[in-house]
């Protein structure tokens, strides 16, 4: 914000009308002067400052609506219906957690609730500024109240009754006024000073560390710009049409650039806003942060420190963009991040993990080979395995005309190649944890593996059906393969997994993936960008991979909490749905052997120790995701913190016997562990672990129970069978 943006006076809803009408927008003006609104806005300490729209804000407004009603895949009508939906998610974005909203101050606010929809078709920007401003007064009141409680000293509170505090909010009713409003507060604070004092903090430092968390968030409400009402009210807007429409202000816009280009120097981390905090989405593949192995993808970013820092900052409450360029830092250098875990079943829990910013490296994420040695029943198998970390291409040395430009098919066909060579009898291709990428990527991969054939389906608003097609008869590997997915699976892996499935070239084992079956485009805007979903996915067979994903023929349980990532979780996903089937050949036909392959797998996960482990540990989860109240008794807090400690000691430990690894004596030995390891003791997932090893077992267990697949092997061609 610049110093004229901060002692400049906000502009007056008047001279914005004026401002608008003389651009030929016409504005319903009753909305705008609601005096009560207005007021409950603007009466706060002289510190706090409301922002107000400006001309180039309700230009873009206007613009937004129109490509949201005649380009998005979605058609619905900007009406009273869609007025109360974008209500509640724009209450819903800026006070998810009802923890700074009363019902009297929503009781005041649904004044706007069926009165939105002609604003955002005309520009009119001030009701959601009204709304806006309001919620960060309360923010400001709230921080305060936060603030001269802890005034007091934190050895005013007792922990010795059996208060509990409910963690997400979410579904919870609104506080009826500010008194209910100022106990749930109370008990907020009582919670973040009960974790640190049993993580061994005195009261000096409970005292400090709280007081600069609540200063830090509280001068961020105070430099709020008139952008951040506007992003956010256009997005609580655009999220109603499918969760990845979305409007970006001209900063985001550069920061998605940036990322698109992959050249920023950073962590290699997709971040997003998630309330109060700053989430991990996912983690880019060949990246700092996931070669360092830490770092998980629903860990929520509490504070950063850079390397020459003594104290962290605390990031709780600042936008995406602040904590991005905190993040963000020159190669080699190093940034700490304090999370809350995914897995943490207390948002007091948090762990610290410093990783080594770097540019992300395309060769960091190519295709890797393995080779599984199997021996049944006296017969030797060699099953090929290749790691797929996402759908890449070096499109620069591409258009430059490179002839060893880098991209996933071209390393694939080279890989394949190699594993012919050594003979192998079976193929495994590991898509686990790749996000998608390069669409024609995918079409050419599918290329490899059958002969001239439909891959995929696009269809677009007007109902017009493109199909991509695979073109070259050549097929690169004729044999039987085995596909691994999870739900982070998703895009461009749930296209070639479709039709690896569709064309019966292999079976897909593991977990229901992601399910976006969404295109989207970027929109450029007199102010900003807008990003917006115009068309889906669908496979071969006609189905869409919208919402539902790809369903594994073979399941294993995923640790990934799947109520909170994946399609079906987001709100307004678009809906599953099919289309037509186009002519496609299935070469193998499963059904045969499907249900004998399914009980061999079961026979041997029932024996097999590290799934035994792997259903503990979604079991302990679970039953973390489950908790939605903490108690506020210091001995319960503790006997209940001590028994998850333990139990999570327990796994870690069982898989560290599995693998001849030493055993840690207490969770103070694990946590140093973890805090020390480096990105070259962090290659947990580079080892093939026991999910590739089982699709190498199901792999020679196809091979045993259909002959005719050897005998295709032997013969050196695809021969398609009848449908």
């Amino acid at each position: 914000m610049t110093t004229a943006e901060r002692t400049s006076p906000p502009r007056s809803p008047l001279s914005l009308v004026g401002r608008l009408r003389r651009h030929g927008i016409i504005l319903v003006t009753s909305l705008l002067l609601s005096p009560a609104l207005l007021h409950a806005a603007t009466e706060t300490d002289p510190s706090f400052k409301p922002v107000s729209p400006d001309i180039e804000q309700a230009r873009a407004n206007i613009l937004i609506s129109r490509q949201l009603q005649f380009t998005h895949f979605r058609d619905q009508p900007i009406d009273e219906a869609l007025s109360r939906e974008v209500f509640d998610a724009y209450l819903d974005y800026l006070d998810g957690q009802k923890i700074y909203l009363t019902q009297q101050d929503v009781n005041q606010l649904n004044v706007y609730r069926d009165k939105l929809a002609p604003a955002l078709k005309t520009g009119q920007l001030q009701p959601g500024f009204n709304i806006y401003n309001t919620v960060q007064k309360r923010i400001v009141e709230r921080l305060d109240y936060a603030l001269s409680l802890l005034q007091k000293g934190v050895g005013q509170f007792r922990f010795d009754t059996d208060e509990t505090l409910t963690l997400d909010r979410s579904k919870a009713d609104w506080e009826p006024d500010q008194a209910a409003l100022d106990a749930l507060w109370t008990k907020r604070l009582k919670n973040a000073v009960l974790a640190q004092r049993l993580s061994g903090k005195t009261n000096e430092q409970i005292q400090d560390s709280l007081t600069r968390r609540y200063e830090s968030q509280r001068k961020r409400a105070l430099q709020i710009r008139s952008e951040d009402a506007f992003q956010a009210y256009m997005n609580a807007f655009t999220s109603v049409w499918d969760p990845h429409t979305a409007y970006f202000s001209p900063r985001t816009s550069e920061n998605f650039n940036i990322n698109m280009s992959l050249s920023l120097e950073g962590i290699g981390a997709v971040l997003q806003s998630d309330n109060e905090y700053t989430k991990v989405v996912r983690l880019v593949p060949g990246g700092p942060a996931a070669k360092q192995g830490q770092l998980k993808p629903g860990d929520r970013i509490v504070a950063v420190k850079q390397e020459d820092e003594d104290k962290p900052v605390n990031v709780i409450g600042w936008r995406l963009d602040e904590v991005v360029d905190l993040i963000r830092g020159p190669r080699a250098s190093t940034v700490n991040l304090e999370v809350i875990p995914a897995s943490a079943g207390d948002e007091s829990v948090t762990r610290s993990i410093s990783i080594q910013r770097d540019k992300v490296k395309l060769e960091e994420q190519s295709a890797t080979s393995d080779v599984i040695n199997l021996k049944r029943d006296g017969k030797d198998y060699r099953i090929g395995v290749i790691n797929i970390p996402t759908f890449y291409a070096d499109f620069q040395a591409m258009q430059q005309g490179d002839p060893n430009y880098k991209s996933t098919t071209r390393d694939v066909r080279r890989l394949l190649e190699s594993l012919r060579k050594k003979g192998i009898q079976g193929l495994v291709i590991d898509l686990r944890n790749n996000g998608g990428g390069a669409l024609n990527e995918a079409n050419d991969l599918v290329g490899l593996f059958i002969d001239e054939g439909p891959t995929v389906q696009i269809r677009n608003s007007e109902n017009d059906v493109q199909v991509l097609t695979d073109q070259d008869p050549a097929v690169v590997y004729d044999g039987p393969m085995v596909v691994l997915v999870n739900r982070m699976s998703a895009s461009a892996s749930e296209i070639f997994a479709g039709a690896i499935q569709d064309y019966g070239r292999g079976l897909v084992v593991g977990s229901q993936t992601f399910g976006k079956g969404t295109v989207q485009a970027v929109r450029p805007l007199n102010h900003g960008q807008l990003k917006i979903t115009q068309s889906k996915f669908y496979r071969v067979s006609g189905g869409s991979t919208q919402h539902k994903g790809v369903m594994p023929d073979i399941q294993i349980p995923t640790r990934i909490d799947t109520k909170r990532i994946g399609e079906d979780a987001l709100p307004y996903a678009l809906p599953w749905d099919q289309i037509e089937a186009v002519p496609h050949t299935r070469y193998f036909d499963f059904s045969g052997i499907i249900d004998q392959l399914k009980a061999n797998h079961d026979k041997r996960f029932a024996s097999n120790p590290e799934f035994k482990l792997r259903k503990d540990e979604i079991k302990l989860l679970k039953e973390q995701r489950d908790v939605n109240t903490v108690s506020l008794n210091a001995k319960k807090r503790k006997a209940y913190q001590d028994g998850l400690e333990r139990r999570q000691l327990a796994i870690t430990n069982a898989r560290r016997t599995i693998n001849h690894e030493p055993t840690f004596k207490n969770i103070k030995a694990l946590e140093d562990w973890q805090d020390k390891q480096t990105a070259a003791s962090a290659k947990e997932d580079d080892k093939m672990d026991f999910v590739v090893r089982e699709g190498g077992d199901i792999m020679a267990d196809m091979l045993k129970l259909d002959p005719r697949m050897a005998s295709i092997l032997q013969a050196g061609q695809i021969t398609a069978q009848a449908r």
